[in-house]
């Protein structure tokens, strides 16, 4: 497969922006190779700027759940476009989106719009702060919540359970009310609420996407939000990445676990920049301008991302039966790629929630990012590589979740699967 344009483009960029990527996973440093330079998506597909078409299974990380360039979301970008790209002032549209949002989840009463997934989290746990009057929070190793500073943090060792920062820039003072438990592990958990009196908050991935996909046991999350009543702190769920992906009305609905804060993005934004934060009336009203826990943002609520986000969800209510058949692909993917990994005396580790699948070539079940970490890497670099130059478009980190969109069909799934038996007897025969 010729990458010649790719590769140009990619020098090219690393003379003018950071490691020539404005996101570093995309450097593809943890499988190797050159990154692929984007041309153009269409349904399913991906075309590079070599001519070279894959199928994607990455769905610019998973917002886009109908695939590249839905007719019905394009369309109302267009139109929304036509009228103005942004005002810095109500609209219609952000009112019509909250509306639909608080509608689907039980736990949201309002709802506050901003332009990222870690805009949305730094805001909530500002808020859950507000609320609370406490300054201590607690995150899970393995978890990821955007790249705001006090979430920036890497697991303590023995008896300390704080946080210390894992990025040069963030100073100690920041990460030093971040505690640290492990996922899935209540008696860690237990262990911060010991060490702290001045929990405001336990912020939580209820299915967490940037371990790859792990999802939270429902016995753990169940005993988590007992733990956060018991001491009198809010319970974020981050669902930034499974919002309206696992299933239409949230992790509260398949767990049976409600919190008191959700942050969501992605498929609310229907491909466009969006972040969002909801919880009671209560909680919500101690946000500016109701209450004194600031928070703004000049193109928060922006028309042409609440056109698409509006258009996304409306279509995602109008086909409720459409999560089982995305379930459905999604577990026959990886299910297949199993099997085929089996015959050739590998072992994978697989899941699937909703449209979001996840698999580890490891011997052990999955269940934190310790148990992540067991996987094989260059095993996966190698897959990744063999399956790119198939034609098949895998997010290119071992910790990262699979997306099935509606533009991928059965036929898709099945020679995905038959790309990958050709690439584990390749790698098994060296």
């Amino acid at each position: 497969m010729n990458k010649e344009a790719s590769t140009q483009a990619f020098q090219q960029a690393q003379n003018l922006i950071p490691g020539g990527v404005n996101s570093p996973v995309r450097a593809f440093k943890s499988v190797g190779g050159t990154p692929i330079f984007i041309a153009e998506g269409e349904g399913a597909y991906l075309k590079d700027v070599d001519g070279n078409k894959y199928v994607d299974f990455v769905q610019s990380w998973g917002p886009l759940i109908f695939g590249h360039r839905d007719e019905s979301i394009e369309s109302a970008v267009i139109d929304a476009v036509k009228h103005g790209l942004s005002f810095g002032a109500p609209t219609q549209a952000e009112t019509d989106l909250a509306s639909l949002v608080v509608d689907t989840f039980d736990s949201i009463d309002k709802i506050r719009f901003v332009s990222s997934g870690t805009e949305a989290v730094m805001s909530a746990i500002r808020l859950a702060r507000g609320f609370t009057g406490r300054d201590d929070i607690v995150k899970f190793t393995g978890c990821y919540h955007g790249h705001s500073d006090s979430l920036l943090v890497e697991a303590g060792s023995g008896a300390v359970t704080f946080g210390n920062p894992s990025s040069p820039g963030v100073p100690a003072d920041f990460t030093k009310h971040t505690l640290l438990a492990t996922y899935n592990d209540i008696e860690s958990l237990k262990k911060c609420f010991a060490d702290s009196n001045d929990i405001s908050c336990v912020i939580i991935e209820p299915i967490a996407g940037n371990m790859g996909l792990v999802p939270a046991d429902k016995e753990f999350l169940y005993e988590l939000k007992k733990v956060c009543q018991e001491n009198g702190a809010l319970l974020i769920f981050d669902e930034v990445m499974s919002g309206f992906r696992a299933t239409f009305h949230g992790a509260e609905s398949i767990t049976g676990v409600t919190p008191d804060i959700i942050t969501l993005g992605k498929v609310i934004g229907g491909g466009m920049p969006v972040g969002a934060f909801g919880a009671r009336a209560e909680i919500m009203a101690k946000l500016s301008p109701e209450g004194p826990v600031y928070q703004a943002g000049t193109l928060s609520g922006n028309p042409v991302a609440m056109a698409a986000g509006l258009a996304s969800l409306k279509k995602l209510k109008a086909n409720p039966k459409l999560y089982s058949v995305l379930e459905s692909r999604a577990k026959r993917l990886v299910d297949g790629m199993q099997e085929e990994a089996k015959k050739c005396g590998i072992t994978m580790q697989t899941d699937v929630r909703g449209s979001m699948f996840g698999f580890f070539f490891n011997e052990n079940e999955v269940k934190n990012f310790a148990d992540a970490c067991t996987s094989d890497a260059e095993l996966f670099a190698k897959f990744h590589s063999s399956m790119l130059d198939n034609g098949f478009y895998f997010a290119c980190s071992l910790y990262e979740t699979g997306f099935i969109s509606t533009a991928i069909t059965d036929a898709m799934v099945e020679d995905t699967i038959k790309a990958s038996a050709k690439v584990f007897q390749a790698i098994t025969n060296g």
